[in-house]
């Protein structure tokens, strides 16, 4: 990687080795690509627009710089409109295009955000019922064409004359200390907050993340993202992928990935746990279509999956492995492309069963860890397999250093940690002391530097005995049956841990059907005592694996996923274990008083 400071660099790094195909989005049912220098040329010209309007560095503080709005799924333009506001030394503050009409009234009023592009015309309209109640936002540019609404490219005009130098001295004053976002977490827990990051911190992450990317095997540089480039998970990752070299191919959304991933054929790609719980739910939909010998070999390679280990694989298993590879898992593979090498996770914890599977058919599962505030990368799981460990989130990034407190919470010092919250310098006091940051998350730290989390240390509870219970690790252990979709671990205050278990109805109806339990809603399947007795069956079978205390005495069954749009999940696919707490509060309480309850 050619040197750089911060990320709008990663233009000269293009400017060295440019691409025919550096973005690409489908339009009108095709793709479309942009060059290098098209990227840089659209950049500067929304740079000029941008400088024209106004927009500026101002005094050169946080408060003083202005902030330009984004709301908007992964697309080039969100790239490029990134970039542009970089050079002008303004400051970038993207939203997920999910978020609420009040989140969003909350954080363009808090941010004092002038100017916003959006998408569409679903977000087009949204700003505009809001605008009213945000003072200080005066424009909206969407990148659809809609008919009331100004399109973004009517402000690329072309290069004036000196424009380019006047936007190379603006950039010349822009440091690596200062901020290029601020990125509001989703929360879990609360109010969302703005979190300031400076060129260094996520440039510190691009350039250690890039050298263990670089370390994968591929004959193209080629990803597809997917994920929200306002989180900054993706956005680090899109960085990363400009400054070495890979082209990048954004999904048309959410539902069109499978088909994406077949067109593009990437080698990478970036995913959240939930995702790779789909795709494994579509495989097992198919196996279960198949009947005779076809369907045994495919049921004898998932068990084979299952036994996978990275390193100590006897000749007998390798053999075996090799067999399920040709017959089963290369057809996985086909189904994604064919091409896909790695593919990394975070966000929230990966189900170790899931890991297995996924690497035992040649896509090697990458898991990391990190948070908003740490740009996001502390860990990550490596290719080489020396650098990667099941039940780990990986060695520690290079220049990042952690220390576990004396109750068990990772603290993390580094160039990648944030300059604190907007606005909220008590809440920065509350997480920062002596440079240290503290996530809320508890782990472990091994002699070569792998880290282990285990819970979050606020969803930690106490039972009414004074009983401690860390309800991660036994949701994560129980959702590797492929029986349970979705799992809470509750209790707090009360005798002893339950569980609310929304079943994996794909799973769930096949098996009712080889049982001769007829279907007619979610409601009703899950009701049937022979349903209830196979959870119960599956509860008692990890149960000896927890201590007396963590053991889930009582369960109930959901009829309804968690999910983003109905309000259990963040953006981010965390559960909000205080709206699900508050949405089941009667299922709860009748777990302390019925022997097994259904929703």
């Amino acid at each position: 990687m050619n040197k750089g400071t911060r990320l709008f660099d990663c233009m000269a790094t293009q400017a060295a080795q440019p691409l025919d195909d550096l973005l690409n989005a489908k339009v009108d049912g095709n793709w479309k690509s942009y060059s290098s220098n098209d990227v840089y040329d659209m950049a500067y010209r929304l740079a000029q627009a941008l400088l024209d309007m106004g927009v500026s560095t101002g005094d050169g503080t946080i408060e003083g710089r202005d902030k330009v709005g984004l709301i908007s799924p992964g697309r080039p333009e969100w790239i490029i409109t990134d970039l542009a506001v970089q050079m002008t030394g303004a400051v970038l503050v993207p939203l997920y295009p999910n978020s609420g009409i009040k989140e969003i009234e909350q954080i363009l009023n808090e941010a004092g955000v002038q100017i916003i592009f959006v998408s569409n015309q679903e977000l087009c309209d949204k700003l505009k019922l809001v605008q009213p109640e945000i003072p200080a936002l005066k424009s909206i540019f969407t990148f659809d064409r809609i008919s009331d609404c100004t399109h973004w490219t009517e402000l690329l005009k072309p290069l004036r004359e000196g424009t380019e130098q006047e936007i190379a001295k603006v950039c010349d004053e822009i440091s690596e200390e200062d901020i290029a976002t601020i990125i509001y977490t989703s929360g879990t827990t609360g109010r969302p907050k703005g979190v300031m990051l400076t060129h260094k911190n996520i440039f510190s992450n691009v350039k250690s993340s890039g050298d263990i990317l670089v370390t994968i095997p591929t004959e193209q540089k080629r990803a597809l993202s997917f994920l929200p480039p306002n989180h900054i998970f993706e956005k680090t990752v899109v960085y990363t992928y400009m400054f070495y070299g890979f082209s990048i191919f954004f999904a048309e959304n959410m539902d069109t990935i499978g088909p994406n991933l077949r067109e593009t054929k990437p080698y990478i790609f970036t995913a959240v746990p939930r995702v790779l719980e789909k795709v494994f739910e579509r495989i097992m939909i198919e196996g279960q279509k198949l009947t005779g010998i076809k369907r045994k070999i495919f049921m004898w390679s998932i068990k084979i999956a299952d036994q996978f280990e990275i390193t100590g694989k006897s000749l007998g298993y390798k053999i075996k492995l090799a067999i399920a590879d040709k017959l089963v898992y290369s057809k996985w593979r086909n189904a994604v492309g064919g091409n896909v090498k790695a593919i990394v996770v975070g966000s929230s914890a990966t189900p170790i069963r899931l890991e297995r599977i996924f690497t035992a058919a040649k896509m090697v599962v990458l898991e990391g860890y990190g948070l908003t505030e740490t740009s996001p990368v502390i860990a990550v799981n490596h290719y080489q397999h020396e650098y990667r460990r099941f039940g780990t989130v990986g060695p520690l990034l290079t220049d990042v250093e952690v220390q576990i407190a004396a109750d068990g919470e990772i603290l993390v010092k580094g160039p990648n940690v944030m300059v604190g919250y907007y606005k909220n310098p008590e809440l920065t006091a509350e997480v920062m002391e002596g440079g240290w940051f503290h996530t809320g998350d508890i782990g472990e730290l091994d002699k070569d530097n792998f880290l282990k989390i285990t819970d979050r240390k606020k969803e930690i509870f106490k039972t009414s005995g004074g009983k401690y219970v860390a309800p991660l690790p036994i949701e994560n252990k129980m959702k590797e049956n492929y029986f349970i979709e979705q799992m809470m671990v509750v209790g707090s205050e009360r005798k002893f841990a339950a569980a609310l278990i929304v079943p994996s109805f794909t799973n769930l109806l096949p098996w009712c059907k080889k049982n001769n339990i007829a279907y007619i809603s979610n409601q009703q399947i899950i009701k049937e005592d022979k349903v209830k007795e196979l959870y119960q069956s599956i509860i008692d079978t990890y149960n000896p694996e927890f201590n007396h205390v963590e053991q889930v005495k009582k369960i109930t069954l959901l009829p309804d996923e968690w999910s983003i749009d109905s309000g259990e999940l963040t953006p981010t696919g965390k559960m909000k274990r205080k709206i699900i707490t508050a949405k089941y509060e009667a299922e709860i309480d009748s777990m302390y008083t019925d022997d097994f309850a259904t929703a």
